[in-house]
């Protein structure tokens, strides 16, 4: 999972919130996806990639590993993260931004239920699962088995860029369509989507995540 600055971070609601709630929205989606990775019986690892200290010490907190990001670019801290859990064994890997707000069990079991059918169809072939924003233009959850069957296209068109990819690899394709996967938070009117009381609540896990920090 990237995160790579909660200053630099949502610049684009800087119209519809302050600075001080739009770190508190980033702490708070980061805290809330890192807690439901954590309960998720399929995930063995999860690797937090970030140049900010802030972030890496909440993702410790929970029980994630902490990965500084040391190069420029979205692309190469995806790398890092994913080179990271190969180094400690893993198959596979899903990547995830961390800024879904509302991504819940149900749209992680309908990715992994996807990605075992496809290993199941693909007789040993390689596997890349892309779940596309809701404008399906971004990629908001890749799954890769081998870690490394692609690399990550992160950025403009990466849905269309991560299917090139897969062909290109020969690898099984699967594409899921989820609300809770589809929904990222980036702009003034997708915050006006959320409600009220999903905002509050990540806020409050925001405040909670800098009040620890502080004690």
């Amino acid at each position: 999972m990237p995160l790579r600055s909660l200053a630099t971070g949502k610049q684009r609601l800087g119209g519809a919130i302050d600075a001080e709630e739009r770190e508190g929205l980033l702490l708070g989606m980061l805290r809330r996806t890192l807690s439901l990775l954590t309960a998720w019986p399929a995930c063995a690892a999860i690797h937090v990639v970030s140049g900010d200290r802030r972030v890496l010490e909440v993702a410790a907190s929970l029980g994630a590993l902490a990965v500084a990001e040391s190069t420029e670019g979205l692309n190469p801290a995806v790398a890092a993260g994913r080179d990271a859990a190969r180094a400690a064994g893993a198959a596979a890997v899903l990547i995830l931004p961390a800024d879904l707000p509302l991504l819940d069990e149900t749209s992680l079991g309908r990715l992994l239920d996807a990605a075992d059918a496809a290993l199941a169809a693909g007789a040993g072939r390689p596997l890349v699962v892309v779940a596309p924003s809701d404008a399906r233009n971004g990629t908001n959850g890749l799954l890769l088995s081998p870690a490394d069957v692609i690399e990550p296209c992160f950025g403009p068109q990466s849905f269309e860029a991560h299917v090139r990819e897969a062909k290109a690899a020969d690898a099984t394709l699967l594409v899921v369509t989820d609300a809770g996967l589809g929904f990222d938070l980036d702009t003034p009117e997708e915050l006006e989507r959320l409600p009220a009381d999903v905002i509050e609540s990540l806020l409050e896990l925001g405040r909670r995540a800098t009040v620890a920090r502080s004690a």
